[in-house]
């Protein structure tokens, strides 16, 4: 609603988004530096291969097109100013349904990301400012796309970024230097704002009670000093502040996910319980789809049909007066019906409803376990009012399971009680993914129970002092806010912040000097043997048909290939030192072979001296220095005597030539993909190869001979950073967080709480795992755990399925 204004207040109104674009502009040209800046940082580091391209890439790409970014960010964010205030906007954008692709699903969420942040640094200067312009505007809320919102700012510069020919993937790369260029800039011309109507007489005083509104619908509380447009808004304002209309709740969708067998069964490829063999991976993953099984039988004997495969589908139809009617029956396809707007309505208000209640629990006083019990109860308390409102059995069945599951969640003590009042806030978008897409119940990769699976195996590992105010639980945090700030995105938004809090982890379980270390020195060695060995097969390609002898051929493949590997690593692939050791392997092949004429021979002689020391040198690269490196020179010496003797064919100057143009660029003609099959691995030769101190590091190599089973090294491999496990290594027993893995997978770090990091190699890691050495601290993920629990629940008392 809105109320008229005098022209001085509207024009007072006008004038600080002026201020305020004018303020926020500026920070453009600036940000650009920033991203320029860290984008050079990227392009210079070392690193795989492709990461390294990478990083070139985005440098070539923002030199080209940032400036066009600069520009159109600078002219859009003006012509955005043309269009914002007044409040009429709003109302008109929320009767607008529409769907929308899943590229531009990915981009509000990524400038969703930018906005979030500008909102928790702003939160108060931000929630003052909109309530002075809703006063003097006579406006409820601020337009949808009004500036002075984060996400209008954030959505324009993403928009821009992707309009002047920049990549999704790059903006996440420089996304943490956007936020630290452009966030207090941003807060700074908020506070200029508040400072300004002040000044001028916009109520100096701020009362708490405008923060508080309700619902259309009469429903509950929303938006308590969520900034506009923000997390806390209604279920109707949410929608319509972040574009999202018509995903799936406003399409047709399948009944209850466990009542039928197309829709909402277990997989075919399910093997059946108990008796079954396999790796321990395959039997944990059998009890877990058993438990998913065992669910959809219960559920399905309730609400109708029988649990044979293929039979008694039972669906909910809903009838055009909305009321829902049985259309199950016999095998025929299964019946759809329309999401009901009153029930997502109800479910979008019990969740605005307990998120206040949330943050009122976390900044309550009282002892952690009651206050954790009375968010069991008022989560209850919601499950049981979503329940009477909910169109069929279906919805009912689905509410009780899905709170029962969130139930055993909240109840895991090991999950320290700042994080699980955040697992409790995806309650109800769970419920609300449930409803619409009824594989939830169906599959373990569903998104949503991965991202919760993931979180929760990180997080039960440490104590409650390690995980208070640290990075790990502010990406919660923010995962969980996202989440949120778009309900009507289904699993997509839920893939996509699992997928960043997967590379979150990445980065923050590997963010000590000491695991970089490790990190650094097992990569180059996993880097340096694996070039080598396809240094070694181009060398040999090379000398394929060129009259070369053996003394030669082998001191080339054996040592000269290692000593490539390791100046490419050490100096770069192009870097002056290893273009000329390349050039050694190809001038001791001339040297090495026949010389029938008295110029070639003087050319070696001059030449001789430089060439052995170019050999010493590139051999005291690898650790081979006096006697064993004075017997390499001495068959070398002996080969080239040799060769003056020679009536051999000389190998022409023309081959020689195309072998070391060939080794100048040789990394265009290796592969970089597989791993070494056979990589040493050991602390002596780790602190040998690259001048560092292995003392911090539990080096466990591959056992020389031992024959790994397949399926225990496929298990090695799925490993998951983050989870936890018990190591017994020499007899001593470890708590080991999984902390990185080598691009190649051969290398597998782990991390205990005493500082201590424990290298091993895949081989090995398959052995321990198969013998029980290195033991998944959690049997079962989280989530089968809940729906273990949840069934345990319903076996007991079936009543309080549809109650």
């Amino acid at each position: 609603m809105s109320i008229a204004r005098s022209a001085s207040s509207l024009q007072l109104a006008r004038e600080t988004r002026e201020r305020f674009v004018a303020a926020t502009e500026g920070a453009i040209v600036p940000l650009a530096r920033a991203i320029r800046d860290r984008l050079t940082a990227l392009a210079s580091e070392a690193g795989n291969a492709r990461a390294m391209q990478e990083h070139r890439d985005d440098f070539v790409a923002f030199q080209g097109q940032g400036t066009r970014w600069v520009s159109l960010a600078q002219t859009g964010w003006r012509k955005a100013l043309a269009g914002s205030g007044g409040g009429t906007a709003a109302a008109s954008s929320g009767l607008r349904l529409e769907l929308i692709g899943d590229e531009e699903v990915e981009s509000n969420i990524l400038s969703s990301r930018l906005a979030q942040v500008i909102h928790d640094k702003a939160s108060f200067e931000l929630s003052d400012l909109r309530l002075r312009i809703q006063h003097l505007e006579g406006t409820s809320e601020l337009d949808a796309h009004d500036v002075l919102k984060p996400e209008t700012l954030a959505k324009l510069l993403v928009e821009q970024w992707l309009g002047a020919g920049l990549s999704r993937g790059m903006w996440t790369r420089v996304q943490d230097t956007v936020q630290q260029a452009l966030v207090d800039v941003v807060v700074k011309a908020y506070k200029d704002a508040n400072v300004f109507l002040v000044a001028n007489g916009v109520m100096q005083e701020i009362d708490l009670k405008s923060f508080v509104r309700r619902t259309g619908s009469g429903g509950g509380a929303a938006g308590a000093g969520g900034g506009s447009g923000g997390p806390t808004t209604s279920s109707g304002s949410m929608a319509r502040d972040s574009g999202m209309s018509g995903g799936p709740h406003s399409a047709q969708r399948p009944g209850f996910g466990f009542a039928g067998s197309q829709q909402g069964s277990v997989p075919s490829a399910v093997a059946p319980p108990a008796t079954t063999g396999g790796s321990p991976l395959m039997i944990a993953r059998q009890r877990a789809q058993t438990a998913l099984l065992s669910l959809k039988r219960f559920v399905t004997a309730r609400i109708g049909g029988d649990t044979g495969a293929g039979a008694g589908q039972h669906y909910q139809a809903a009838n055009p007066d909305g009321r829902a009617t049985d259309a199950g029956g016999g095998g025929g396809p299964p019946a759809t019906r329309a999401f009901s707007r009153t029930f997502a309505g109800a479910i979008a208000d019990a969740e605005v409803a307990y998120r206040m209640a949330a943050t009122q629990f976390m900044d309550g006083p009282g002892e952690q376990a009651t206050l954790m019990q009375q968010t069991a109860v008022d989560l209850r308390k919601r499950t049981t009012e979503l329940k009477k409102r909910a169109p069929t059995t279906a919805d009912k069945a689905t509410v009780e399971i899905v709170a029962l599951m969130f139930q055993a969640i909240l109840a895991e003590e090991r999950i320290p009680f700042s994080a699980r009042v955040w697992f409790a806030r995806l309650q109800m978008p769970v419920l609300r993914v449930a409803i619409a897409e009824p594989e939830f119940f169906g599959t373990l990769q569903h998104p949503a129970r991965m991202l919760i699976d993931r979180m929760g195996s990180c997080v039960m590992g440490f104590d409650a002092a390690a995980i208070t105010g640290s990075a790990l639980e502010g990406e919660i945090r923010r995962v969980v806010q996202v989440i949120e700030q778009y309900p009507e995105t289904g699993q997509r938004v839920f893939k996509l912040v699992f997928d960043e809090f997967v590379a979150f982890l990445n980065r923050y379980l590997t963010q000590s000097d000491t695991t970089q270390r490790v990190m650094s020195v097992a990569q180059q060695v996993e880097q340096k043997e694996t070039m080598a060995i396809q240094y070694t097969i181009e060398l040999r390609k090379m000398l394929n048909d060129m009259p070369v002898r053996d003394e030669i051929r082998e001191f080339l493949f054996k040592v000269w290939a290692e000593v490539l590997a390791i100046a490419a690593l050490r100096y770069g692939a192009q870097g002056e030192q290893t273009v000329m050791l390349k050039r050694v392997a190809s001038d001791l092949v001339w040297a090495a072979s026949a010389k029938p004429n008295r110029t070639d021979r003087a050319r070696v002689i001059q030449d001789l001296p430089q060439l052995l020391q170019r050999l010493r040198q590139g051999m005291a690269l690898l650790g081979i220095v006096d006697e064993p490196q004075e017997a390499h020179i001495k068959i070398i010496g002996a080969t080239l005597s040799d060769a003056f003797l020679s009536k051999t064919e000389a190998i022409p100057q023309a081959k020689i030539e195309a072998m070391a143009e060939r080794l100048t660029h040789l990394e265009d003609f290796v592969t970089d993909v597989g791993g070494a099959s056979d990589l040493p691995l050991d602390a002596h030769s780790i602190e040998l190869l690259l001048g560092v101190d292995a003392a911090s590091i539990e080096v466990v190599p591959d056992a020389a001979g031992a024959k790994v089973a397949e399926d225990m090294l496929a298990w090695a491999h799925e490993l998951q950073v983050g989870t936890w496990f018990m190591l017994d290594h020499n007899d001593r027993v470890s708590q080991v967080q999984f902390v990185w893995r080598s691009d190649r997978k051969q290398l597998h770090l782990f991390a205990s709480a005493d500082g201590r990091s424990f290298l091993i190699q895949a081989g090995r890691l398959a052995m321990y795992l198969q013998a029980g050495l290195l033991v998944p601290a959690e049997e079962e993920t989280l989530t089968v755990r809940a729906t273990r629990e949840a069934l345990a629940k319903l076996d007991a008392n079936p009543e309080r399925l549809l109650n």
